[in-house]
């Protein structure tokens, strides 16, 4: 079992890649790897002696604890689309995901060290949007459906112009992200057999109207990328097809924020080096317990793998959705100050998710956005 790998990724790890002073860690016992529920409550110890620090092995299995997601390899409760919710998790009982606890260990460790602390800003900001359809009734099914319900005006003008269509806010999107100079844009497409709750699974000749927004935006000169959105279903393939020219499938999220570990597994057996979904569907906070991109450990087998995960911030449903947070604009705007403040605090990076179809919707989030973007 190759633990002393993943001892020595770990501090490193805490100490923010520091090399040279993880040299001075040292641990005042062997760790032990039987999968338990880490007591919260008790800080592990750091003690300084000579040149050195000899931390609790608590410190490694807690931080190995939550990067891993070992907690639900323990706790097997579900939610009815397979989802592991914030309400399940210790985080969630004991009002821990607003803290990423991880995080503040580094700051003692790093302090205890005498070692520089990072700087407080952003590490990276990604803006991403999950392109859960690209038109509500620029195809036969939608359109259909749309007069069925007594939409046709709004069908016969998406017919008309696909610009036209209440889902199409692709262009609103790229004029609000480009405030943001230094961010990365990054756009999550469907490649799914379009089954159950991973309907509909668009045209290719509807993914080609996204190339006006495949371009450079005119203030960051930063590309747009195209990653994967996978099937939420946990028999599905990680993608259907995995031939769609646009999407580049190292870079990934799924489809309703599924994940478990053997679907993690997949991911890096298929080749995914980044994954975006990292966040609980019905709390916005740390589900990770920190706020940075970190190689993720498969807790089954104890492999430190190629896959990095990037803790997800903030998703807009998560916020306003009744069976969720159920926040007004305000108290939402106020947990978003809140988190990102924590983000920049400890070098962190600011991922936010915002679906193209939800900006038209009788909801708060095409005025939200904007000030949450002005915030970082």
């Amino acid at each position: 079992m190759p633990t002393q790998v993943i001892i020595n990724y770990i501090i490193e790890f805490l100490l923010y890649g520091n090399k040279e002073a993880a040299k001075h860690v040292r641990l005042s016992a062997d760790v032990d790897w039987t999968l338990r529920y880490p007591q919260l409550e008790q800080v592990p110890t750091m003690e300084r002696i000579g040149d050195e620090v000899v931390v609790s092995p608590d410190l490694i299995y807690n931080t190995f604890f939550f990067i891993s997601r070992a907690e639900e390899l323990l706790n097997d409760k579900r939610d009815e689309y397979g989802r592991f919710l914030a309400s399940y998790s210790i985080l969630g009982e004991k009002n821990r995901l607003q803290i990423p606890l991880i995080d503040e260990y580094s700051r003692v460790l790093l302090k205890t060290l005498d070692a520089p602390l990072p700087a407080a800003e952003f590490s990276a900001i990604n803006l991403t949007h999950d392109i859960d359809t690209i038109a509500y009734y620029h195809h036969l099914r939608g359109a259909l459906g749309g007069i069925k319900r007594g939409h046709w005006k709004e069908v016969l003008a998406s017919w008309k112009n696909i610009h036209n269509d209440p889902a199409f806010t692709f262009p609103w999107l790229m004029e609000q992200d480009a405030q943001v100079p230094n961010a990365n844009i990054l756009f999550f497409l469907k490649d799914t057999r379009g089954r159950n709750i991973d309907y509909p699974q668009y045209k290719i000749s509807l993914i080609n109207h996204l190339s006006i927004v495949n371009r450079p935006s005119t203030r960051t000169q930063q590309p747009i990328r195209f990653g994967l959105h996978s099937s939420a279903l946990e028999n599905e393939p990680v993608a259907y097809k995995g031939n769609i020219s646009s999407i580049d499938y190292t870079l990934h999220r799924s489809h309703y924020l599924s994940c478990s570990v053997d679907r993690m597994q997949k991911l890096v057996d298929f080749g995914v080096t980044d994954d975006y979904t990292m966040g609980f569907p019905d709390q916005a906070g740390f589900r990770l317990q920190t706020t940075r991109p970190v190689r993720w450990i498969n807790p089954k087998t104890m492999t430190l793998t190629s896959l990095t995960l990037h803790p997800l911030t903030l998703m807009d449903v998560t916020l306003s959705n009744a069976k969720y947070m159920n926040l007004s604009e305000d108290e939402a705007y106020f947990y978003a100050e809140q988190l990102l403040s924590k983000i920049r605090l400890f070098n962190g990076e600011a991922n936010l998710l915002w679906h193209n179809s939800n900006i038209n919707q009788t909801n708060y989030h095409k005025t939200l956005y904007p000030k949450i973007l002005c915030l970082l």
